[in-house]
């Protein structure tokens, strides 16, 4: 009969907890504590004994779907998004200092005259397994436009007349926290204002190019090509054909280095499309959205934001794959994007410091959230409850306008975003938020 007195203390928890091991006597009396941690713990030393293979498998199974269990979990709360100052520049997406090794290397080879290998579509030439994606993104693209252009008939949507603040609910929030101009005279409240679908989707716009890897846009040319949502834009380029919006693809282009040796020939750009009667264009565009589509039926909310919130989804999975393959450029002052290799030289940037760079833009390699941007907006539990509080802002979780504008419709939240809505955070009432930790 085995007893605690006659045995070591790491045998004895095993034999209790798995049930399954049996010992010889002799075997653990002759084995030292640091052999059994050894031999269990870290399983480096040779088994010295017959014993049952039970459990190391056990425990290595709980530790597994232990593990498992945790990767598919999301966290409980997500912190909310950080505002990024404007007297400084965007952080880089790729490291700077990784940046700089890559462009070493490149001049390195550059000047022993070796061209530099191109693939598609870096080349100038489409990827054909992502011309599926780019129609599918578009096709989204007009499903959200109008999905959310039908909510709004139905779902309150307010705006702040002095800065971007947006609020979907019956009244506005009482946070004061506006930025806008005459913000002191209003001890930071907000200025509410009826929203439209530009509150709702942030209207991202860039020139399109019929070659991207032609001539520059220069600023006294900027009036010659047409501004077009950069999803759109986007999705042309990834192989979309649209007749009114027709895009060059003849032969691969040559660099060696940042130098381009062989533009694939240079063709003379068509005239920009300027006529208002095609009503393909117009599904692309969020402009007059709101009246062009009527009041649904009550019924039909519901499904209405269940389809508006899949085809958000689909957006941003679709743009996320186009961009591991595709060059989009943005400033790293203001909101400017610029679907192609390499940026425009339109003068416009008027953000910080930009009179020491003459007006031009800081180009950098572009995020998600900046051709397609989630707009986050603070969540409300009960649209039809009383305005949010300052006093409890740190109790409020947020969402982006789309989600926020469907779960009141009646669709379903997507689990991703649940931690960053603080779901399981119960609000105190303001005398006792002093009081939580």
């Amino acid at each position: 009969m085995w007893t605690r007195k006659s045995m070591p203390l790491v045998s004895y928890l095993l034999c209790v907890c798995t049930g399954i091991m049996e010992f010889r006597r002799h075997q653990i009396s002759s084995w030292s504590s640091d052999d059994v941690k050894l031999h269990f713990g870290l399983q480096k030393l040779q088994r010295v004994g017959p014993l049952i293979s039970g459990a190391n498998l056990c425990a290595s199974q709980m530790s597994r779907s232990d593990n498992s269990n945790k990767q598919k979990e999301f966290p409980q709360n997500a912190n909310l998004p950080p505002t990024l100052p404007k007297r400084r520049k965007k952080p880089y997406p790729i490291p700077f200092k990784k940046i700089k090794q890559v462009a070493k290397e490149n001049k390195r080879i550059a000047q022993m005259g070796i061209e530099t290998p191109l693939d598609p579509p870096k080349n100038g030439l489409l990827a054909t397994d992502l011309i599926p994606v780019a129609y599918e993104v578009l096709e989204a693209w007009k499903v959200l436009i109008k999905g959310v252009a039908q909510l709004l008939h139905v779902i309150p949507v307010h705006g702040c007349s002095e800065c971007s603040e947006v609020h979907i609910t019956e009244i506005g929030h009482e946070i004061q926290n506006c930025l806008g101009r005459t913000s002191s005279t209003r001890h930071s409240f907000h200025s509410w204002v009826r929203g439209s679908i530009n509150d709702v989707l942030i209207p991202i716009e860039s020139y399109h190019l019929y070659d991207p890897f032609g001539r520059r846009i220069m600023h006294e040319t900027r009036f010659d090509y047409d501004r077009i949502p950069a999803v759109v834009e986007f999705c042309i380029q990834a192989g979309v054909d649209i007749p009114e919006y027709c895009w060059k693809c003849l032969r691969p282009i040559r660099m060696m280095g940042k130098k381009v040796i062989d533009r694939g020939g240079l063709v003379e750009e068509p005239k920009p499309w300027s006529s208002g009667n095609s009503t393909t264009l117009i599904d692309f565009d969020t402009y007059g959205a709101y009246g062009r589509y009527p009041p649904p039926p009550l019924e039909d909310v519901p499904n209405i934001a269940r389809q508006t919130i899949a085809a958000y989804e689909t957006v941003r999975s679709g743009v996320r794959r186009l961009m591991k393959k595709y060059t989009v450029k943005a400033c790293g002052y203001c909101s400017e994007v610029h679907v192609g290799p390499w940026g425009h030289n339109v003068k416009l940037c008027g953000e910080y410091k930009h009179q020491w760079r003459d007006g031009k833009h800081g180009w950098q390699d572009a995020t998600l959230d900046e051709v397609f941007p989630p707009n986050y907006v603070w969540h409300v539990r009960d649209p039809k409850g009383p305005p949010l509080k300052g006093a409890l802002k740190r109790f409020y979780g947020k969402a982006p306008a789309v989600v926020e504008m469907c779960m009141h419709a009646g669709a379903e939240v997507p689990e991703k975003y649940k931690p960053m809505m603080r779901l399981d955070i119960i609000l105190p009432e303001i005398d006792e938020a002093g009081l939580v930790a």
